[in-house]
């Protein structure tokens, strides 16, 4: 039997601590107990990991004695037979988070949430009010919500944002020196070093910079893609075909007329096998189609049939040559 990874195990661990934080908070809605519900029914590790964390604060002695609250209505659990969750696991955690947070039960729903995936892998995670996050290879975000504002930093990646509308708590993606600001829409921020892409899927979001004081924000619409390529460049709006900039949703990388350079780049950061150019005259050649985002061996076959080169392969690299 091969044994979880410690660091999946962690963040899962994490999240489900979080969990009993806001299923316990005075001001719990019924979309943060669907969106537990929905989160404990995406994979079988997060109701193990909730199990633990209930079994954990059950074990720690005197801890119904240090709550001086009272403990709202525990919510139905989506729990397998096999689960064993225990209701009154709701009031244990908040007499923990009481000692923890001395006195404070915001300690853990105020502590910024860490959602992480390595080269190659894809997650989706559900936030505690209802919205939806999905992340593309190698991405890693922040969530930090408080009471008056939800607030998620994209350290590096890029991430699709399904927003549960709010007009009293706006949602805030910062990435790099942009401010991207939304309520209830969908759209994709993209981080790469200092350059950011913010694709708008549905709905309205506002784009600034951090630094901007009291300049206009840029107001996307439905369709559009906003580009900086560093904090000094002026952005470039235009408008992408959504299909391709939602294609890694389905595992794909789709190109139109894009310069083999570029697609090589795109293919890489999914991992597996390295596709290189070496010749740069080569770098220039146009590709169309759609690929697979887990099999670089296709895509530099593909190109090669096209036009009319050879694949070499050394090592973990793929050499595309004449």
């Amino acid at each position: 039997m091969v044994s979880p990874d410690p660091l999946l195990r962690r963040d899962v661990d994490a999240e489900a601590a979080a969990w009993l934080a806001r299923l316990q908070d005075s001001d719990r809605s019924a979309a943060t107990e669907t969106a537990f519900k929905a989160w404990a029914h995406a994979d079988p590790a997060n109701e193990e990991a909730f199990e633990r964390a209930t079994e954990i604060w059950a074990m720690i002695p005197g801890a119904m004695l240090c709550a001086d609250a009272p403990v709202s209505a525990p919510v139905p659990l989506p729990v397998r037979r096999s689960s064993g969750l225990r209701v009154t696991a709701f009031a244990l955690a908040a007499s923990l988070l009481l000692i923890v947070g001395a006195g404070s039960g915001w300690w853990l729903f105020a502590r910024p949430i860490d959602y992480a995936t390595r080269i190659g892998e894809q997650k989706v995670a559900t936030l505690e009010d209802g919205s939806r996050v999905a992340l593309n290879t190698d991405t890693e975000i922040d969530v930090a919500f408080e009471k008056d504002v939800r607030r998620v930093t994209l350290e590096r990646g890029e991430a699709m944002f399904e927003v549960a509308p709010n007009p009293d708590r706006p949602f805030i993606v910062r990435a790099g020196d942009k401010l991207v600001k939304a309520i209830g829409t969908s759209f994709i921020v993209r981080r790469e070093g200092s350059g950011v892409v913010v694709t708008l899927i549905q709905g309205k979001v506002s784009v600034s910079d951090v630094s901007a004081g009291a300049a206009r924000p840029t107001l996307l619409a439905a369709g559009e893609r906003l580009t900086a390529a560093g904090p000094n460049a002026t952005p470039l709006i235009d408008q992408p075909a959504l299909d391709a900039a939602t294609a890694w949703r389905r595992g794909q990388a789709m190109f139109s007329d894009a310069p083999l350079a570029a697609a090589v780049v795109e293919l890489n950061r999914y991992g597996g096998p390295r596709i290189t150019i070496d010749d740069p005259h080569l770098a220039s050649l146009r590709v169309s189609g759609v690929f697979a985002t887990n099999d670089t061996a296709e895509f530099a076959n593909a190109v090669a049939a096209l036009h009319g080169l050879r694949v070499q392969k050394t090592g973990d690299e793929l050499h595309l040559l004449r």
